[in-house]
């Protein structure tokens, strides 16, 4: 992750994006030479000498275009035959002013093929009718979340954190949120080609920056996830969350009192932590890191990154996983936070994947190195003693280098195993540059790891599970003040366990009945039922983060399974006794089911109603399922208040649905619904003419089976939603989402829009050359704004 990922990458630069793949356009405006950064990075020996050339080269040259299929398992299965059956063929081949194009070709080392590369210049894009073509598809694609626009090594770091649909994972500074996607995919790996499961694990996904969390919940709304909770705080100061006590037996030996207690801190099985850094390993994409780069802003985040760490560590449970990523090449922003991490909290260790990704060139982290101690690139100190030794007296105080940016001491750099981490260079395999390390709590001899409760087929949590938080020995190092990065958050409420963690003197052979004594000695985050959480929050209005933004978010209320419209929902939808009520919530201050109804799964529900929503900073959480029809008839006075099921709510509602009252149609119905926005119900062949004329005004489900029209083929049962009117039909998805299907079955946009654009176009004085704009924006989920 850049420095600039709080700003949303501003490292970058928008002319240095605006044309890629443009090489004379690169070597014109961009002095691709910075002596400080060779100097640098020579004195820490990252390369051999043989390689350094082709190093430099690569970095000068510009980044390929990358793109992963996303989603669900068996759906991006799907799409992604469709690519590599029907779109690589059609551009294989392809001659553009008398030079042969190379079609797209999947990433060796991405599971199942999923993640594809390509080099394509923007003229190409414009002028060559196949490849205008896939452009427009993946533009569609990308807008409705089924393709990510992902630099290939930014797709690494949830792959190395093998989560499972019963793991609890935090991504510590999430935004904008494709790693988020790829850790939702991977909890989700159950789900269906139409409908989604509801994992017993969770994901909340954090970022400090409140704006940039409304991008992650963007973003991560693609894939609806009852298991998703998004909140806006500092990483390196997150606060212990309370959760019910899972446990139901406890050793002899345990004092009655930790017995008792009800509920303990909520620990995590899986940690990403893609800390903010300096992003040298971008240059190939934010070129304007050439004029500006200078090694002290690695120097001024180490501290920042080290804090992160640290946190993490401390939320982990045995046997959990950490990944610790950076897009940064620097040692002291790499292997020098995780060496520090290790040396401070005992219990972790580095874990060796190198073998994890077949295909995947790296080379092993490094253990030494020289930090420089001023911008002309002093490396000359060995260790921080030299270094603080050769300080006058009077400028000690000043000195803002901490130990912990030098390598450990010879007799314990060894232990730590730092060669375990993995360091990805561009001139590899054509990429980024990016650093990955890989922690594990170790685990308790002899315990075996299950899934939570609740989830009766997976059985209980062992004891074990909740264990004692390890006390940090070394003081927290201070952020340098001129890189203008908060070190200090308005902590009132957020309870850290740092503090209690001294006060240990428990046995050490009752650790999880320990660690429930420790979360009772750190001031919780005040527990509240859903109206409490409602009348301090009208009372006391807003909260406020480190930043002094003022928190100003609705309440979540989980409301009565017989409250009259769930009820009525349940009857007016055909939701079955299976339908989890009691999962459904609505955010107003009220706590009112009048426009939207989220459904989570029980451990969000447990997070939501034994924490003050306001104190975790909670943005969202769950997923939107159902929605109130807002049309013209509903707002006629004394009509009905009439609900349906929303589109990105389907998925998880589906499996809840009666069967018997999902309406059954063919692919010739699809197209009419595709091309028109309101078709009269005369409109459509029997037998669903008479089958929808028969049907009184509301929401219903309709599964389209496979068929053929033509050259087009619908291969697989889809399943949307409709809302039936007096006379006509609506298909209830938006526009874009239309297109791309459009796109994706018929080989073209067949929708009202498209023919509307196409008019607007053809009236025009100035047409433009594509009806979707070449030069136009397309935002990517790694948070830049790039050209497909």
């Amino acid at each position: 992750m850049a420095r600039g990922k709080k700003a949303g990458r501003r490292g970058g630069g928008s002319t240095a994006t605006a044309d890629r793949g443009d090489d004379a356009y690169r070597t014109e405006a961009v002095d691709m030479h910075n002596e400080r950064f060779e100097k640098y990075y020579k004195a820490q020996n990252i390369l051999s000498d043989a390689e350094w050339e082709d190093f430099m080269e690569s970095l000068r040259s510009p980044l390929p275009t990358t793109f992963r299929v996303a989603g669900s398992r068996q759906a991006a299965r799907l799409l992604n035959d469709t690519i590599k059956d029907t779109h690589v063929p059609h551009l294989a081949g392809v001659v553009f002013e008398g030079e042969p194009v190379s079609p797209p070709v999947q990433i060796p080392w991405y599971p199942e093929g999923l993640a594809w590369q390509f080099n394509v210049s923007k003229k190409v894009l414009r002028k060559s009718p196949e490849f205008k073509k896939f452009h427009s598809f993946l533009v569609f694609e990308t807008e409705v979340g089924n393709v990510s626009r992902q630099e290939a090594v930014s797709m690494l770091p949830p792959l190395f954190l093998e989560v499972e649909p019963h793991h609890r994972v935090i991504d510590m500074c999430a935004a904008p949120g494709s790693k988020t996607a790829q850790l939702l995919e991977a909890l989700h790996a159950h789900d269906t080609v139409t409908a989604s499961s509801i994992p017993p694990g969770l994901l909340i996904a954090n970022d400090s920056d409140n704006k940039r969390t409304h991008l992650l919940i963007h973003q991560s709304a693609r894939l609806p996830s009852p298991a998703l909770m998004v909140t806006n705080l500092d990483a390196s100061i997150y606060p212990a969350i309370q959760i019910p006590s899972e446990q139901t037996l406890f050793p002899t030996s345990t004092r009655p009192r930790v017995a008792a207690k009800k509920q303990h801190q909520l620990l995590f099985d899986r940690i990403l932590c893609d800390v903010p850094c300096s992003g040298d390993g971008t240059m190939r994409k934010n070129v304007a890191i050439w004029k500006n780069w200078q090694p002290m802003d690695g120097n001024g985040l180490h501290s920042l990154q080290l804090r992160i760490l640290q946190r993490a560590m401390r939320m982990l449970k045995k046997g959990g996983r950490i990944v610790y990523s950076t897009c940064s090449l620097n040692p002291v922003e790499n292997e020098a936070v995780v060496a520090g991490a290790l040396r401070s909290i005992p219990g972790f260790e580095l874990i060796d994947v190198s073998d994890h990704l077949s295909g995947l060139v790296h080379r092993p982290g490094i253990t030494t190195w020289r930090p420089t101690v001023d911008r002309s690139i002093s490396t000359e100190f060995a260790t921080y003693q030299e270094f603080f030794s050769s300080l006058p007296e009077s400028k000690r105080a000043e000195c803002k280098m901490v130990e912990s940016q030098w390598p450990p001491p010879l007799g314990e750099v060894e232990g730590l195993n730092l060669p375990r981490c993995l360091r990805i260079y561009p001139h590899l395999q054509d990429t980024g540059g990016f650093f990955i390390a890989v922690l594990q709590k170790k685990p308790v001899r002899g315990a075996t790891t299950q899934a939570p409760r609740k989830e009766a087929t997976e059985g209980k949590r062992q004891a074990d599970e909740v264990e004692a938080l390890e006390a940090s020995e070394v003081k927290k190092p201070k952020l340098a003040d001129d890189l203008g990065v908060s070190t200090q958050a308005d902590t009132d409420g957020i309870a850290l366990t740092d503090e209690a963690e001294d006060t240990l003197d428990e046995p050490g052979d009752d650790e999880m009945a320990l660690a429930a004594e420790v979360d009772q000695k750190a001031e919780p985050i005040p527990t509240a039922s859903p109206a409490a959480s409602r009348r301090k929050t009208q009372k006391r209005g807003k909260s406020s983060d480190g930043g002094g933004t003022h928190f100003k978010e609705n309440p979540y209320n989980f409301i009565s399974p017989d409250d009259p419209i769930i009820q009525t929902c349940i009857s007016k939808l055909h939701l079955n006794a299976d339908f989890p009520a009691s999962n459904t919530l609505v955010r107003n201050p009220v706590g009112d089911p009048v426009r939207s109804l989220y459904m989570t799964n029980d451990i969000v529900k447990d997070i939501v109603l034994h924490n003050d929503y306001a104190r975790i900073r909670l943005m969202t959480c769950g997923t939107k399922v159902i929605g109130r029809q807002e049309g013209t008839e509903a707002k006629r006075e004394g009509a009905e208040m009439l609900f349906r099921v929303l589109s990105e709510g389907l998925p998880v509602v589906l499996p809840y649905i009666d069967p018997d009252s999902i309406l059954v149609c063919n692919f010739a119905t699809l197209k009419i619904l595709v091309e028109s926005y309101y078709p009269l119900c005369i409109s459509f062949d029997e037998p669903f003419r008479s089958i929808i004329e028969a049907k009184s005004s509301g929401s219903y489900v309709v599964r389209f089976i496979p068929g053929r029209l033509g050259q087009a083929a619908l291969t697989h049962d889809l399943v949307l939603p409709i809302w039936k009117s007096n006379v006509s039909v609506t298909l209830m998805i938006d526009k874009r989402a239309k297109s791309a299907l459009s796109l994706r079955l018929f080989g073209e946009d067949i929708t009202t829009a498209a023919r509307e654009a196409q008019q607007k176009k053809k009236d025009n004085t100035t047409p433009t050359e594509s009806s979707v704009p070449i030069d136009g924006d397309m935002q990517s989920l790694d948070g830049e704004t790039v050209t497909v």
